[in-house]
């Protein structure tokens, strides 16, 4: 690299925003392609767009702007008319005329031949300025109109239209994979999902569209979708970075990538199921430095938090966490190992599948079809001399058999249970043959969670409570209520994160005659809360109350408890 780029990797491999290695990568990369460096080092992912904005504006001595700072009605320019193609390409927009100089974002600015043939067709002098480009190709998309930018990704692919992944022969799905826009498209599927903070990507191909949705804090957000006609070759790129069987289009797939995108490492679970009009591909991203490293940053309340902190830190016993998929049971026993593991405990967890990878724990993935399952690994795992085990999930007998026995035997057991309730999880241990005087003296508490979202404080408004929700409450009965409004912090959606909601079960001596007794899940719940326990819509109301989270937002994640 020569001159002012050379200077903009320096000051990148000083920073530590890039490896050395990273920039011969984009060094060979940039000689092979004559690609610009700017735009080569987002598009690899090695740096995010917002971390390289700020050096290559103090590199360059041009500011960084907001295009919401300029208005966006078209300008007097009539060559402008006829350049939509080249603004697209450069991913420079015009923003104001000032006197002889035409100001234009631009997502890199050494990029000086398009800016001089800009000034050429204007007769202007062109003073660029700094943008991020998603923000650029919104503005053209709005000044100009004519199809979205994931179309003209589209025309790049040469007009090779891929009907159907059926009708097409395995080495042109692979040549297609690997074609430049085919790539760039599927690194910026990843990256604007790791903007919007999404948690999976969801790629479904329907009769007449191809419809990608995001899914973030829990709720599907449908984005504008790329040409149908390059679903094959989508699929087929995240299949090869999966080192899935390309060929295989009949039956499910699973795989995982792990990938660098904006400067972030990230794994990525890849499931893959055939329909109707193609393959569904479903990515779930997990970005190893967004786990939660205590239990405090969950949303426990105080109280809770002290006697769950106390059960933890037992020797021995049992402590299942319950709730639907999705409702971040996972997360909050990663929290609780993290926060007891220490040199002096030998931890180890099997689980479907490994989510997060913890220091100093040893963690085992189940695999069914070769006999490791949650039973024979449980088994294979008592044997290995544990302090601490977390079984990833109880599905049938012989695991939560083995998992008492463990507990009864001087390990600390964790593990989670589909169910709706705290006081649902006994019933359901009762229900699959376990001996009730066993699960009485291993248990020591069950907690329900469920997770609701935050409230974005940037742009939240104070309302009334309505009446109709007035009698839901229980105590305290507040007179106005926080609702969601939508800002740019929070992409319009009023929310900004999630945070748990949760009830805890605490195994009293009262409440183990009951166990013994086969009582049903109501007289269990209903000693429960005489004994101090509060439901999962009570404390949903109490961070109503604090302006957290909505009404709606309890209502919805609690409807199967009315």
């Amino acid at each position: 690299m020569i001159g002012a780029h050379g200077t903009l990797a320096e000051r990148l491999i000083e920073r530590g925003m890039i490896s050395t290695e990273e920039m011969e990568r984009v060094a060979k990369l940039k000689q092979e392609q004559h690609g610009r460096l700017p735009r080569l080092v987002v598009e690899l992912g090695f740096v995010s767009e917002d971390d390289l904005l700020p050096v290559l504006s103090d590199h360059l001595g041009v500011p960084v702007v907001s295009l919401k700072d300029f208005p966006s009605d078209p300008l007097p320019l009539e060559p402008l008319l006829d350049a939509v193609e080249f603004f697209k390409s450069a991913r420079v927009v015009p923003l104001k005329v000032d006197g002889a100089e035409l100001l234009v974002a631009t997502t890199d600015p050494t990029d000086l031949a398009r800016l001089h043939a800009l000034e050429v067709a204007t007769g202007l002098k062109v003073r660029p300025l700094l943008a991020k480009e998603k923000e650029i190709t919104a503005r053209i998309e709005a000044m100009f109109g004519n199809g979205s930018a994931a179309e003209s990704l589209g025309g790049e692919a040469g007009g090779r239209e891929v009907e159907s992944a059926d009708q097409e022969a395995v080495e042109h799905l692979r040549d297609m994979a690997s074609e430049a826009p085919v790539i760039r498209l599927v690194n910026q599927l990843f990256s604007r999902a790791l903007e919007s903070r999404a948690s999976d990507i969801h790629i479904e191909p329907f009769e007449h569209q191809l419809k990608i949705r995001y899914r973030i804090d829990g709720i599907l957000h449908e984005i504008d979708p790329p040409p149908r006609h390059l679903k094959a070759a989508i699929i087929s790129r995240l299949k090869i970075l999966a080192q899935l069987n390309i060929a295989e289009r009949r039956l499910p797939q699973d795989g995982r990538i792990k990938v660098k995108v904006a400067g972030k490492d990230v794994d990525l679970r890849i499931s893959t199921i055939p329909t109707l009009y193609g393959e569904s591909v479903v990515i779930r991203l997990l970005e190893r430095s967004q786990i939660f490293t205590d239990l405090e940053s969950l949303g426990f309340p105080a109280d809770m938090l002290d006697r769950f902190g106390a059960m933890i830190a037992k020797p021995h016993g049992m402590i299942l966490v319950t709730g639907p998929t999705g409702s971040g049971k996972s997360t909050t026993l990663y929290c609780a190992l993290q926060k007891i593991n220490d040199p002096g405990k030998k931890i180890i967890t099997i689980e479907d599948p490994v989510e997060y990878q913890l220091n100093g724990v040893n963690q085992i993935h189940v695999k069914p079809q070769i006999g490791l399952t949650f039973a024979n690994g449980l088994r294979s795992i008592v044997r290995q001399d544990p302090d601490v085990i977390m079984v990833g999930e109880i599905r049938d007998p012989e695991t939560a058999e083995i998992a008492i026995q463990a507990a009864l035997t001087g390990h600390l057991v964790f593990s989670t249970l589909h169910t709706n309730d705290a006081a649902g999880a006994v019933s359901r241990l009762l229900e699959m043959g376990v001996e009730d005087y066993l699960l009485a003296s291993a248990l020591l508490g069950v907690l329900a969670q469920r997770l609701v979202r935050k409230l974005c404080f940037a742009c939240r408004k104070e309302v009334a409570l309505p009446s109709s929700s007035a009698q839901e409450f229980v105590g305290n009965v507040p007179r106005t209520v926080w609702d969601a409004v939508g800002c740019d912090a929070c992409s319009s959606t009023g929310y900004l994160g999630r945070l748990g909601i949760f009830e805890w079960l605490q195994a009293t001596p009262e409440m183990c005659k009951l166990v013994i007794q086969h009582a049903d899940a109501n007289s269990i719940r209903a000693l429960a809360i005489s004994q101090g326990m509060r439901l999962l819509r009570d404390d949903g109301w109490q961070k109503v109350r604090d302006g957290v989270t909505t009404l709606g937002e309890v209502l919805r994640v609690t409807r199967e408890e009315i």
